[in-house]
């Protein structure tokens, strides 16, 4: 006797059941075929740090209805899934569980700490993958993969190496966005600019061997008076020719500054004067490199001020620019206060103002690297949907600066360099140094931090295919066709695909990109 039809349509017995059908007979999996043309698209991997959702529902349906159509029509179709491990939110998500836990990660120590971070994916990232079968996602599970396991792991160190060596990679001292709540380094891509209501102080600086005259600057960071080492006009400020080369004296530091001249001062904003504090500022940075001049941080990593700040030293910014400006006006050199509203930059994943600082950190090279990605997408061998993208994409491309790649984190791929405590050599290498190379001593330890999690993202399209490897899924499945992605990851993720394509394949990562609009909650 036949079973009889229920009245109400129960989806966990029919979908799961057919999902486990199409599963076991192979019908997602995509294998080289000399018979059939390829179509291949590589998901964008969720980061690992909670569940999917609504954004990535719409993301995949949309590359499931495109893969299924091409299978349909004949290709050999594959949709290759996979999770990113996503550096500093799932280190922030690890941090929060440990304290929760009472528990410092300091205590734990690295090797402790990444323990935790590998449960952690695995509770999480199987959560993601499970969540994607359930959508009824026809990815090819056979070929999932992670950007830190073994395959992609051995791309990263690979790339590293090969830019180290042509010289495109570089360890220096520059100005960097700083996080001082994730206490790390972060890139432009993930800098927001965000309108806050603010104030310009307007200072008087004593001039030196004048008395009782004066160079008004206007500022909207009084707190970074402490690391000025200039004051700048405009070489065609007639009004201030006259102290050009003099001295003026840096209210409450007991220093002499010098003033320069620099066509980088607009003469129409503010007073035509500007300070410039090198070590807090990256148009400051580059004005102080110009004329040599020195780099002074005030700065702690957790942003309170540093023991060169004298009396100021522990407080918080924001207390120390209260207690300055308190001062400066008790010495008769506040002016005035101005309301004033400035886009200030914060770091998109914790929302605290970032702090530019001067550090030591690892960057790409940028200017040669971007050409072959701005020409890709101008002689349309990549076609960016809808094309009002391409204006997007070219004012990050003509304004590049070079890429901050470390990160002063745990969890993630750890920088291959090797440094000798005895004699300062650094050595670059695939494996482990043991022995220095200079003094042949054996007091070697590794680069503490690691790569920006784009570094590894941005070779997704062949890393999981393969690479360095010559593979035959990925002579056969790269270029790759489409990728479906979400519009505001163009600078963190697709422009970085594009020019690694580019790079260490030698041709494109995908002949079109898909951009779609964002799932956002209602207001």
């Amino acid at each position: 006797m036949s079973k009889e039809l229920e009245k109400n349509y129960n989806p966990s017995e029919i979908e799961d059941r057919l999902y486990q059908k199409w599963l076991d007979k192979k019908y997602f999996h995509a294998e080289v075929n000399p018979d059939k043309k390829p179509f291949t698209i590589v998901m964008p991997p969720p980061n690992i740090t909670g569940k999917l959702h609504m954004g990535h529902a719409l993301d995949n349906t949309m590359q499931d209805i495109l893969i299924r159509f091409k299978r349909m029509q004949g290709f050999e179709a594959l949709w290759m899934p996979g999770t990113d491990h996503a550096s500093i939110a799932t280190e922030v998500k690890v941090i929060d569980a440990l304290k929760a836990e009472g528990i410092d990660k300091h205590e734990l120590g690295r090797e402790g700490f990444l323990k935790r971070s590998w449960e952690w994916k695995k509770e999480y990232g199987g959560a993601i993958t499970s969540q994607l079968r359930k959508i009824g996602s026809s990815c090819d599970w056979d070929r999932e993969r992670f950007t830190m396991d073994e395959g992609c792991s051995k791309a990263v160190q690979e790339v590293f190496i090969n830019l180290y060596e042509k010289g495109l990679i570089y360890k220096g001292s520059r100005i960097v966005n700083w996080c001082p709540v994730c206490n790390t380094s972060i890139s432009d891509a993930e800098v927001e600019h965000v309108e806050q209501a603010g104030h310009f102080w307007h200072i008087n600086y004593p001039i030196v061997g004048e008395e009782g005259r004066f160079v008004q600057i206007a500022t909207t960071r009084p707190e970074t008076l402490l690391g000025d080492t200039a004051i700048a006009v405009n070489p065609e400020d007639d009004r201030y020719k006259d102290i050009v080369g003099k001295m003026v004296d840096l209210p409450l530091t007991g220093r002499q500054i010098p003033v320069i001249a620099d066509s980088y001062v607009d003469m129409e904003f503010g007073t035509g004067v500007v300070k410039i504090t090198p070590a807090h500022d990256p148009n400051d940075f580059e004005v102080g490199k110009r004329h040599n001049l020195p780099e002074i941080n005030v700065m702690n990593d957790d942003a309170t001020i540093n023991n060169l700040g004298g009396k100021y030293a522990g407080m918080d910014r924001y207390e120390a620019r209260k207690a300055i400006v308190a001062d400066l006006e008790e010495l008769g050199l506040l002016v005035k206060v101005e309301d004033h509203s400035h886009n200030v930059g914060t770091h998109d994943r914790c929302k605290t103002t970032v702090e530019p600082m001067v550090k030591q950190q690892w960057f790409v090279k940028m200017d040669e690297l971007i050409k072959p990605a701005v020409e890709g997408v101008k002689n349309g061998d990549i076609e960016l949907m809808p094309a009002s993208m391409d204006k997007t994409y070219y004012n990050w491309t003509d304004n590049i600066r070079d890429w901050c790649i470390s990160r002063q984190l745990w969890w993630g791929h750890r920088i291959p360099a090797y440094y000798c405590k005895d004699c300062g050599q650094m050595v670059v290498a695939d494996e482990a140094v043991c022995t220095c190379p200079k003094c042949e001593g054996t007091n070697m330890e590794q680069d503490p931090d690691t790569l920006d999690t784009w570094f590894s993202s941005a070779l997704w399209p062949f890393s999981t295919l393969g690479w360095p490897e010559n593979t035959k899924e990925l002579e056969y499945f790269y270029p790759t066709d489409v990728l479906v992605t979400g519009y505001d990851i163009i600078f963190f993720w697709v422009i970085r695909m594009i020019f690694s394509g580019y790079e260490h394949m030698g041709k494109k990562p995908f002949g079109k990109v898909l951009f779609h609009g964002l799932v956002r909650d209602s207001l």
